[in-house]
C-alpha cells in the first residue's frame, strides 16, 4: 500500500511518496465519512512551502510527517494509513482561503491539520465552522482561535498573549527594564502580539514607548526602525518573521541601540540566528512553546523530543532538528492519539470527543497535553531562549543569565 502526502504550489499538486511505487488512489470519495476509507484517513493542510515564510511551513510539515510516516510504517491507526494533503499558500490569507475551500469541498478530507500562520488560519475560520470540520495543531498562537471558544479548533501550543506576558515578565519584572517598544507585522499576527504586549505592560503600569510596523512579506523596516530607535528603549518586543526581525535587529544595533530584542516563537529561531552576526550588543531572545530539541534538559521538559530527533534523522536526514519541527511533530502525535482513542468506527464527532478526553496525554518529562469539552488549548508552557554563539539556547536559570549578562538595572553592582 502506498501512502501519499500531497504538496502544492498554488494550483499544482505534487506528491511525496512514502511507500512502494504503485499509483496513489484517491480515498474517501464514496465513504460516509469524508476522508475516511477502509484503508486510509486523509488530512488536509494549507501552509507556506515557498516564499518568505517557507522555513516555518516546511519545518512544521516535516516534523509532522516524521511522526506520521513512522505511524504508517507500523501499520497506521486501526488498520488505516494516514495521508496528508498539504497545499502551499505562501503565507497569503487569500490563497489559504482558496486552498481550504478546495480541501473541504473535495469531500476527501477528514480533518484539517497543521495550518501555519495567524492571518492565514484566522481567515478560514468561517469555512471551518460552516463545514463543521476539526482543525488540529495550527502553528499560531492567535487569540481569535481561542476566544470566543470554537468547538472545532484544537490548539496545542500556548497563545501569543501568553508569550507576550512571558516577555514582559522577563524584561520588566526580572530585568527591570521600563522602556519597552514593539516592532510588529501589520496584520492579525502582529496586532495579536502588540495587543498582548500592551495588556501585559498595562498590568505593571507601563505602556510601549514606541510602536513600529512593517508590511507582511516585505523587509522595509526603516520607518519603524527610526521611530523605535528614536525612543531609545531598553527592550524591544518583536512580533514578526525571521527576515524582517533580523533586519531590524542588525540595523538597530548598527545605529547604536543597546537593547534586549525579544522575539516570539513564530519568528523561526534557527533562521533568525542564521541571519544575525555574533557581535550584537544587546541580548537577542526568543520565547518558545516547546523546548529546543538540543537542550541538555529536554528529556525532563518534553521527552518526545528524542523521538522527534530520531524520526527526523530517519526520514529527513539532511534536516537539523529545531523547535518549529518539534512543534509539528508534537501536533502529529496529539492528532494520532485522538484517532486511536476514537476507534475503528471513526467520525469527526468521535474524533473530537476523543481529543476532549485527553485529560493528561504524556509527552515525556514534565509535559502533558490536556483538553476538555470547554478548553481546547493543550499546553500553556513558554520557554525562554537566548542567542549564544549562533544558537538559541534554553535559559534554565534566569537569575544566572541576568547576573552573567549584567542586564538587571539595579542601583547596586551585581554580585557574582
Amino acid at each position: 500500500m502506498r501512502e501519499a502526502f500531497k504538496f502544492a504550489a498554488w494550483a499544482v499538486l505534487c506528491f511525496v511518496l512514502l511507500g512502494c511505487e504503485t499509483e496513489v488512489k484517491k480515498t474517501g470519495q464514496h465513504a460516509m465519512v469524508p476522508g475516511v476509507s477502509s484503508t486510509e484517513i486523509t488530512l488536509g493542510s494549507s501552509l507556506a512551502l515557498e516564499g518568505h515564510a517557507s522555513y516555518l511551513g516546511t519545518q512544521t510539515l516535516r516534523g509532522a510527517l516524521s511522526y506520521l510516516r513512522n505511524v504508517n510504517a507500523l501499520g497506521g491507526v486501526h488498520g488505516r494509513l494516514i495521508t496528508l494533503q498539504a497545499i502551499n499558500d505562501g503565507y497569503d490569507p487569500t490563497r489559504c482561503l482558496a486552498n481550504t475551500h478546495q480541501l473541504i469541498s473535495s469531500g476527501n478530507v477528514f480533518s484539517l491539520f497543521g495550518f501555519v500562520g495567524t492571518p492565514t488560519t484566522v481567515r478560514v475560520l468561517p469555512l471551518i465552522e460552516d463545514a463543521k470540520i476539526p482543525l488540529v495543531g495550527a502553528f499560531t498562537g492567535a487569540n481569535a482561535l481561542r476566544v470566543p471558544f470554537n468547538p472545532y479548533v484544537f490548539n496545542i501550543r500556548a497563545s501569543y498573549y501568553q508569550e507576550t506576558k512571558a516577555a514582559v515578565d522577563l524584561l520588566v519584572s526580572r530585568m527591570k527594564y521600563k522602556r519597552v517598544a514593539v516592532f510588529y507585522q501589520y496584520d492579525a499576527y502582529g496586532f495579536d502580539g502588540l495587543m498582548g504586549t500592551e495588556l501585559a505592560l498595562r498590568e505593571v503600569g507601563l505602556a510601549p514607548v514606541a510602536r513600529g510596523s512593517y508590511v507582511r512579506g516585505g523587509i522595509d523596516i526603516d520607518e519603524a526602525l527610526q521611530r523605535i530607535v528614536g525612543a531609545q528603549p531598553d527592550a524591544v518586543v518583536l512580533v514578526g518573521t525571521y527576515e524582517p526581525c533580523a533586519e531590524f535587529i542588525k540595523k538597530a544595533d548598527a545605529l547604536g541601540l543597546d537593547a534586549a530584542f525579544f522575539n516570539l516563537s513564530f519568528v523561526g529561531a534557527e533562521e533568525l540566528a542564521r541571519r544575525l552576526p555574533d557581535d550584537i550588543k544587546g541580548e537577542v531572545l526568543v520565547s518558545q512553546v516547546v523546548p529546543p530539541p538540543s537542550a541538555p534538559q529536554v528529556r525532563d521538559l518534553m521527552g518526545i523530543a528524542d523521538d522527534y530527533v530520531r524520526h527526523l534523522n530517519e526520514f529527513y536526514p539532511d534536516d537539523v532538528p529545531n523547535a518549529v519541527g518539534l512543534e509539528g511533530y508534537l501536533n502529529a502525535r496529539v492528532l494520532v492519539e485522538g484517532l486511536r482513542r476514537a476507534g475503528r468506527n471513526l467520525t469527526r464527532e468521535s474524533f473530537m470527543n476523543a481529543l476532549e478526553s485527553m485529560e493528561e496525554f504524556p509527552l515525556g518529562g514534565y509535559a502533558s497535553v490536556a483538553f476538555t469539552p470547554k478548553d481546547h488549548q493543550g499546553l500553556d508552557m513558554v520557554y525562554y531562549t537566548v542567542l549564544e554563539n549562533g544558537e538559541f539556547k534554553l535559559i534554565d536559570d534566569t537569575d544566572l543569565l541576568l547576573k552573567r549578562r549584567a542586564l538587571v538595572k539595579l542601583e547596586e553592582p551585581v554580585k557574582q
